[in-house]
């Protein structure tokens, strides 16, 4: 449906566009012909952003940044107000996320902040603008930005694995429904491998070997996307697809094989997923 959705030109939304796979997306929808709103919190990071991206698109083209907190309902309907107001909505990008530590019984206020931003912000970016892009009956896409950790949940990060998986969930319940209703949308989840970011250079100030740049993350969200694919888990310099696939058969095998939770990081079980792993 991408394809099918810049040939009618339009515009794409993009939460989470100050920096990353976020901004990386702004810039290879505005190649690709259309307008961009890019949604962020105010700050030099999204004002530089959207002065980049100006200068790609050329003066006749939609480049504005729209300042907005995506975890208030109120804010997202206005922002999806002055989308339509500015024309059609070919992308609708729910990318914007946050990382903080917790545990699985501690820190429940970063439970809450983060829950907010990575499971609500992308609820209320659906549900500010799939109505009407429904009702425009025009193709179009909605990306939802999910993690590998939403998928095969490793030990670690207990409220970052929670709301990931709830929006793997939700991303499929709406493409189910988007299918069943017949419209012209397609809903994809982004899963970016081990890719550098902004949040990721407040930890490493140099990017490793293994990851990914936000660019080569959006070159394989784009060329997947656009071969019809619902489900993208982006490689790294590390990880292959038939890796991920591995990993994620044993994530599923867990409760096929009624092992322990996390088995893949438990010690009873380490040369079993060793050996599947390396299976071919």
């Amino acid at each position: 449906m991408y394809r099918e959705a810049i040939e009618k030109g339009g515009l794409a939304v993009v939460t989470g566009a100050a920096n990353g796979v976020g901004k990386a997306a702004a810039q290879r929808f505005v190649q690709d012909g259309l307008g961009v709103v890019l949604v962020d919190l105010a700050g030099e990071a999204l004002d530089r952003a959207e002065a980049e991206l100006r200068d790609l698109a050329g003066a006749s083209a939609i480049v504005q940044a729209v300042p907005t907190d995506v975890t208030d309902t109120d804010a997202m309907t206005a922002l999806a107000d002055q989308v339509f107001a500015l024309g059609e909505l070919a992308v609708l990008m729910n990318n914007a996320g946050i990382a903080l530590p917790t545990g699985s019984w501690e820190n429940a206020e970063s439970w809450r902040i983060l829950l907010e931003v990575n499971l609500f912000g992308v609820m209320n970016g659906v549900h500010a603008f799939l109505p009407r892009m429904i009702e425009a009956a025009r193709p179009a896409v909605v990306i939802n930005t999910g993690s590998k950790q939403g998928i095969t949940t490793p030990p670690g990060n207990s409220a970052y694995n929670t709301s990931k998986a709830a929006v793997k969930v939700m991303t499929e319940m709406l493409a189910h429904d988007l299918r069943q209703a017949e419209a012209k949308i397609t809903a994809h989840l982004f899963v970016p491998g081990f890719t550098y970011t902004g949040m990721i250079e407040k930890f490493m100030p140099e990017k490793p070997a293994a990851a990914w740049t936000s660019e080569e993350a959006i070159d394989y969200l784009l060329k997947r996307m656009s071969d019809g694919d619902f489900y993208i888990l982006c490689p790294d310099n590390d990880v292959s697809e038939e890796r991920d696939r591995k990993r994620v058969e044993w994530a599923v095998g867990d409760i096929i094989n009624n092992r322990p939770a996390l088995s893949r990081w438990h010690p009873d079980y380490a040369d079993a997923f060793a050996a599947h792993e390396a299976s071919e």
